[in-house]
């Protein structure tokens, strides 16, 4: 007999998490996307046989992931909806065998699809799944402050990875590969997600400029708290700038004590250290 899906970790993650986007201001009104790679073990429970509802095409060649499965939020979806009416706002979905459509096995019930950014998500799913084996999601979400520094900062990674760092400590121990930033792009088009992709090879967070943040990680909990570590970081900066700006900071030397104390590596070229021999 199959299992009640509703009460399946899987959903109740991405209620947790669909919730907990918008009470922060990240995700209004339909903006906003997330997708978690899903083992057969974990789906055949709440599946009867594992048939799908529809297929849809997609333009995007997901080959690499044929026979993955996702839960992922809807195309036009609100992101404040998605406690009260999951089977609506989420869908469980299969990439076919060719990789160019996707089986909808749960969800999307009143006729909706994954999120137009899926093919930008697969193609992330597939960069990060090649240098991390344990990767399963990709969080998209419109963080206020990260937004704002976009405006305000320089775009160069380096230096807008250096005042993250600076702004709260555990930053270097949570994001140590830093920030990556793409030009600005239309959204939902192949082209970002290629873009996005390119900086994945090399860290977990992706600025796309006045528009928001793309995360990668091993589980909800822990995409969602990288995201909100940058967050955080970036609501200090607008606060300091509000202030006055920085009359004191850390150093690069207590940042680099901090990752070798957490035994993690900083990002090459963001911290100066000199010899004094």
């Amino acid at each position: 007999m199959k299992q009640d899906i509703f009460k399946s970790k899987f959903v109740i993650e991405m209620k947790e998490a669909t919730a907990n986007l918008y009470r922060l201001g990240w995700d209004e009104r339909n903006g906003g996307n997330i997708s978690c790679l899903l083992t057969t073990d974990e789906v055949y429970p709440y599946l009867d046989g594992c048939r799908e509802t529809r297929v849809v095409p997609m333009t995007f060649d997901a080959s690499p992931l044929a026979g993955r499965y996702f839960i992922v939020t809807g195309s036009g979806k609100y992101f404040k909806n998605v406690c009260q009416d999951p089977a609506v706002n989420l869908g469980l979905i299969r990439i076919a065998e060719d990789g160019r459509s996707y089986e909808i096995l749960w969800g999307f019930e009143d006729g909706g699809v994954a999120t137009s950014e899926l093919p930008t998500h697969l193609m992330n799913h597939i960069k990060r799944l090649s240098i991390d084996p344990g990767h399963r999601v990709i969080m998209h979400c419109h963080a206020t402050h990260l937004l704002g520094m976009t405006f305000t900062h320089s775009l160069d990674e380096i230096n807008f990875t250096k005042t993250l760092w600076e702004m709260c400590t555990e930053c270097i121990v949570v994001f140590p590969d830093g920030i990556g930033i793409i030009p600005w792009m239309v959204p939902g088009t192949d082209a970002i997600g290629e873009a996005t992709a390119e900086k994945m090879e090399k860290v977990r967070l992706v600025l796309w400029p006045h528009h928001g943040i793309f995360g990668a990680g091993a589980t909800i909990d822990e995409t969602f708290g990288l995201i909100e570590t940058a967050e955080k970081a970036a609501e200090v900066y607008t606060i300091v700038c509000s202030q006055g700006g920085k009359r004191q900071s850390i150093t690069d030397q207590q940042l680099q004590d901090l990752a070798d104390a957490f035994k993690v590596t900083p990002r090459s070229g963001v911290l100066k250290l000199f010899s004094h021999n």
